[in-house]
């Protein structure tokens, strides 16, 4: 497949931050997402509720957002016996995604999450069936003409190398690398589920070509958290960096789990990611339309200051 420029959402990143979107997951629950359900099947069955959530976020102020595949794998599909329609979920997704922006520029990111378990020795599934189920979804975003893939809420560095090679392989116009962080109990280091530092996700995804790095959900990684990490894949790298961190901690609440860090706060923080280096900014688990706003205010403000600064 012939591989298209990735000069137009880099070239966007050269003028000016991109706001991206938050949460799908827990705004697919507030519209009747049953627990443990399939929410990237809506995409199929309900892509009204869908396009009703994407174009929430467009109409807040976000520049891009995020197809809802995050467990489009077939793997993933799999366990809910979606298997079959994996590709016409993926390819839904970002049509969908497409028809929120309407008439207006926006940049659609095909969302590749893991599969849900771990790679042999440590698990029981194979990187080869990993590295197929990664490449079958790729292709069928890439088809479907995503302006870039995001590999998200990876904790592993094996498993990243098979996504991007993956999305490599299908010609993705650019690629996204998204690591899941949590702070450790000193309250200061951040590393994976698996051990891995910010410095070493950032060699690997260099080492890997990737067009841009970033960072989404993980535990205790609040605004400023995601502002050191920023510098810490800077330190290592001068792609640009995207950064999506949790509207707070979760909580439970009648056996849900919630988010409750409010706009004005989430947003307080901003500058702060925008100064470190990060170049698209949105939110993860538990942000809404409403924190998006209230980011696209704090950003177009950045926006000009950086203009009258140039």
């Amino acid at each position: 497949m012939l591989k298209v420029t990735a000069r137009p959402l880099v070239e966007a990143l050269s003028q000016r931050p991109l706001l991206s979107d938050g949460a799908m997951g827990t705004q697919l629950q507030l519209a009747g997402l049953e627990p443990g359900g399939c929410g990237e099947a809506w995409n199929l069955d309900r892509p009204d509720e869908v396009l009703a959530i994407h174009r929430a976020y467009v109409e807040a102020g976000s520049d891009c957002v995020i197809t809802n595949t995050f467990g489009g794998s077939r793997i993933m599909l799999e366990r809910h016996g979606e298997g079959e329609r994996t590709v016409a979920i993926n390819q839904a997704g970002v049509r969908i995604a497409r028809r929120a922006f309407g008439d207006r520029r926006g940049f659609v990111f095909g969302d590749i999450g893991p599969f849900g378990g771990l790679l042999e020795p440590y698990g029981e599934m194979s990187a080869d069936r990993v590295a197929e189920a990664f490449a079958e979804q790729a292709e069928a975003l890439v088809s479907a003409d995503v302006d870039a893939i995001i590999i998200e809420t990876q904790t592993a560095i094996e498993e990243l190398g098979l996504a991007i090679r993956a999305a490599k392989a299908a010609g993705a116009p650019c690629i996204i690398a998204s690591m899941a962080f949590d702070v450790m109990r000193d309250g200061v280091e951040v590393r994976t589920m698996m051990g891995v530092s910010p410095e070493q996700a950032a060699e690997l995804m260099v080492e890997r070509g990737v067009d841009l790095l970033a960072l989404n959900c993980g535990t205790g990684i609040d605004m400023l958290k995601a502002a050191d990490t920023v510098r810490r894949y800077r330190s290592v790298s001068e792609l640009p960096i995207m950064a999506q961190p949790n509207a707070g901690q979760p909580e439970l609440e009648n056996l849900q789990v919630v988010y409750k860090q409010p706009p004005e706060e989430m947003a307080a923080a901003l500058e702060a990611v925008v100064a470190a280096g990060a170049r698209i900014v949105g939110g993860c688990c538990g942000s809404t339309p409403a924190h998006i706003r209230r980011f696209r205010e704090v950003l177009d403000v950045l926006c000009e200051r950086e203009a009258g600064a140039r």
